[in-house]
């Protein structure tokens, strides 16, 4: 049977495997540069994240790393699901649905006006799960990313 926990301070190890196997997954491996101590900083010392972990039999399967934003045309938060993984030996089991089922029970149960998410344009398995779902692709919409050296110069 399938449950759900937070993540806690003492599952950063495992918090960072997953993110290192989904972005193997992803074929970004090489643009991990968290490490523990820096997710322990910024999930729960800083509190800028939660982690929802799903657990079949007492066992991690697949996680999910969130926050909350705010959408100013609805005047409150909404979640933002940074990352989805379940390990490969447990899809098609209905555990990413039961990831994003707990995710929008938690949105609900905190008011929040929506959920939502990036996928990336080639991950069609993932796009259709998605559709199946009743989620909407934002197709109007361009994302804009500063990093690095850039970020530092608008900055000064």
């Amino acid at each position: 049977m399938l449950t759900f926990r937070s993540a806690t301070e003492n599952d950063c190890c495992l918090i960072l495997k997953f993110i290192r196997d989904l972005a193997a997954y992803e074929k970004m491996a090489d643009q991990v540069v968290a490490d523990e101590n820096l997710l322990r900083e910024w999930i729960f010392e800083k509190k800028k994240a939660e982690v929802l972990l799903a657990c079949e039999e007492g066992k991690e399967v697949g996680f999910a790393l969130y926050f909350h934003n705010f959408s100013t045309f609805l005047g409150r938060a909404g979640i933002y699901l940074e990352d989805l993984f379940v390990l490969p030996e447990y899809r098609g089991c209905g555990y990413g649905k039961a990831l994003l089922k707990e995710l929008a029970r938690i949105a609900v149960e905190r008011n929040c006006g929506r959920l939502e998410w990036w996928c990336l344009d080639w991950n069609r398995p993932s796009i259709d799960f998605y559709l199946s779902l009743g989620a909407q692709p934002m197709d109007e919409w361009t994302v804009y990313r500063m990093t690095g050296e850039t970020l530092q110069r608008l900055a000064e």
